[in-house]
């Protein structure tokens, strides 16, 4: 199975957030939208990302005073993007090995979605169920 199987179901939709804008408001947008992450983007250019793992980080070393900090001097720099061709398996292993939660698809060199960890597992649970009543089936069958 391809990511692209993961985003027909999800939808291809991304939260994006400038880099200048405020710690305070990507926390704001994440709660809003009930996401984990916006992809940090000026124009069409992917600069990094911003979850709620670097939002907790910083209030925790900074205070309050994270809040008023721009996106850009918390974020994620250097992002491991997949394709949508690429396999589920492939980007689990590389999701463990980068230790993200998120990691933004790319289409011919523009943003295509984005993929959770959760919806990985999702994915690969319902393929686990798939497999379970085949099996099941067959079982069934040859009795």
């Amino acid at each position: 199975m391809t990511i692209e199987s993961i985003l027909k179901r999800k939808g291809t939709d991304v939260a994006t957030i400038a880099p200048e804008a405020s710690v305070k408001r990507a926390a704001d947008w994440l709660r809003a939208k009930n996401i984990g992450a916006l992809v940090v983007t000026r124009e069409n250019t992917i600069l990094g990302l911003v979850s709620e793992r670097e939002i907790v980080h910083a209030f925790s070393r900074h205070g309050e005073e994270a809040g008023s900090m721009h996106v850009k001097d918390i974020m994620q720099h250097g992002l491991t993007t997949v394709s949508p061709d690429e396999s589920v398996n492939r980007v689990m292993k590389l999701m463990t090995q980068h230790r993200v939660r998120h990691m933004p698809v790319m289409r011919d060199g523009k943003l295509a979605g984005i993929i959770s960890i959760g919806d990985v597992v999702k994915h690969r649970l319902e393929d686990l169920e798939l497999e379970t009543n085949v099996l099941r089936d067959v079982y069934h069958a040859a009795r």
